[in-house]
């Protein structure tokens, strides 16, 4: 049965529009095996809608996110915008997205490529096998609490920042853990600062209130401290990692480092609801986009990697339009062009010659 999905392309800044047109090529690539195709419109976000619209994200863009039936985003910001105040940067626009759209979790899966493992920093055997998602919490926490200002007077400057989360909040991101974790491997880490902070020591409270409905899955408290150690020094031993808006930020950036570049990094960020759409099987409505940043001292030149792009798309496929057949497929795809040795130049092997932006992707698309 013919199937179609309304897709809102944010390409956004710096390299997002080169890597966006990949990921949007192997969509349609992959959906053109299987009677599935995409209609894509095209909105922005971040510097270029400061450019065109004077603000980050427009409301007729934010409209358009509203009726889609799943965003694609490329990445916001850049030295061009910096000297802007805070709520009318770039990435303003991004965090009035997610919020307006009630995007209250972040999936973001670190694997790492047999083919990629001496890409990585660390001694192969510690990442070989790595295969972990981190669930952050987006919508609650220091991003967003109130207070959250700069003041000045006669004794000097000061700043305040507030971290209130609310049992319902933490309460939805961890039973998404859970959710997860039965569909992957059987084992959840909360992460929090227990020991130090009452947003923290809460959030234990809930995540333990909600591990007891849950006896099929392993369960475990970390410390964001030592967890952050042990990231790097084990990171075989997580599989479903749930935690709050910073901790879950820092995280899994540093998680990045097991896959040897941010440039492979895929996330989805959803807010649990279905899509209203009628005759959509999908359960979870969602924007998508790579974990890296716009990387503008390369936008234009063809080197930016559209791996984690490619790989946000096929976490599309999966959790907003339900085809997940179709997600393994593209997930083959690029496991099979590592193994053949086509990769950019952040993660080329030594004395290989790296392959353009565009040139990776149409490896990927040849092996759909």
């Amino acid at each position: 049965m013919a199937q179609t999905f309304n897709v809102l392309r944010l390409s956004g800044d710096g390299v997002g529009p080169e890597v966006v047109a990949e990921a949007c090529a192997v969509l349609e690539a992959a959906g053109a095996k299987a009677d599935v195709t995409f209609e894509f419109s095209d909105g922005l976000i971040g510097g270029s809608a400061i450019d065109a619209h004077g603000k980050p994200l427009s409301d007729e863009d934010l409209q358009q996110a509203k009726d889609a039936d799943a965003i694609f985003l490329g990445a916001v910001g850049g030295p061009k915008w910096d000297h802007l105040p805070k709520e009318t940067r770039p990435e303003a626009g991004l965090l009035g997205l997610r919020k307006e759209l009630g995007l209250f979790a972040n999936l973001r899966p670190v694997k790492v490529f047999d083919a990629l493992a001496s890409a990585s920093p660390l001694k192969d055997d510690i990442v070989r096998g790595a295969d972990l998602m981190v669930v952050r919490e987006l919508t609650g926490g220091l991003y967003f609490g109130q207070p959250s200002k700069r003041t000045q007077d006669e004794t000097g400057r000061s700043a305040v920042d507030t971290l209130p989360y609310h049992e319902s909040e933490i309460e939805r991101i961890v039973e998404l853990a859970f959710k997860l974790a039965r569909q992957r491997r059987n084992k959840v880490t909360s992460v929090d600062k227990a020991n130090v902070l009452n947003s923290s020591g809460l959030w234990r409270e809930i995540a333990t209130e909600v591990a007891a409905k849950y006896d099929d899955v392993e369960f475990e408290h970390a410390l964001v401290d030592s967890c952050a150690m042990s990231l790097i020094s084990r990171p075989t031993s997580f599989d479903v990692m749930v935690m709050e808006n910073l901790f879950g930020d820092i995280l899994s950036d540093e998680a990045a480092v097991l896959a040897g570049s941010l440039g492979m990094l895929p996330s989805a960020s959803l807010n649990g609801k279905p899509p209203t759409r009628p005759g959509t099987e999908a359960p979870l409505f969602g924007m998508y986009e790579p974990v890296h940043g716009s990387a503008p001292d390369i936008a234009g030149q063809g080197k930016a990697n559209p791996v984690g792009a490619i790989l946000s798309a096929s976490m599309m496929l999966r959790f907003s339009f339900g085809l997940r057949e179709l997600s393994d497929v593209i997930d083959r795809a690029v496991g099979d062009t590592l193994d053949a040795g086509i990769r950019t130049g952040d993660i080329a092997l030594a004395g290989t010659p790296p392959v353009s932006t565009v040139e990776l992707g149409a490896a990927i698309r040849e092996r759909i």
